[in-house]
């Protein structure tokens, strides 16, 4: 089958779709773009967390079939004009990205967070981050880079809005 999605906010197709086929292997696959990763396979990581339509999914879990014709925006697609996001510029600095396996996901997750939650409080930012394992940091840089995302993007008074594509 064919599919035809928008990502990151260009449309996109890709031919030749088999039923069981997930989003993410026609992201990474077929589209070219690497940052999500594959590593569980059922939804319990979160390293291939993306918008799908706004919303925060395991790409894993969805089939490609159900992301015709909808809006996908990827960890790639969070950064403008060749300017990264300011929750992947706090993951950098904050050294919340060890190895990177799960930092896709993770910012993705902080980023829907902090487009709902101006200044989240540590149990929040934890609440969001629940289903994304990480097996390196020990978490405290993450929340870290979240706490000074948070702090920039409430001082520049970010525009707080969908965060998909």
């Amino acid at each position: 089958m064919r599919v035809t999605l928008t990502v990151n906010g260009r449309e996109e197709t890709a031919d030749d779709v088999w039923e069981g086929e997930s989003l993410l292997y026609v992201l990474r696959e077929r589209l070219g773009l690497p940052g999500s990763k594959n590593a569980c396979e059922q939804g319990e990581c979160g390293s291939c967390t993306v918008y799908l339509d706004g919303t925060p999914v395991c790409a894993c879990l969805v089939a490609a079939g159900q992301a015709d014709g909808r809006r996908v925006r990827t960890v790639e697609g969070l950064a403008e004009a060749g300017r990264l996001d300011p929750v992947q510029e706090a993951f950098v600095e904050c050294g919340a990205v060890q190895c990177g396996f799960c930092t896709p996901g993770l910012i993705v997750q902080a980023h829907d967070l902090l487009s709902r939650v101006e200044r989240p409080s540590d149990a929040e930012i934890r609440e969001a981050l629940a289903g994304n394992l990480c097996r390196c940091t020990g978490y405290e840089k993450i929340l870290d880079a979240v706490r000074l995302a948070a702090g920039r993007r409430a001082t520049a008074g970010s525009p707080q809005g969908e965060g998909g594509a």
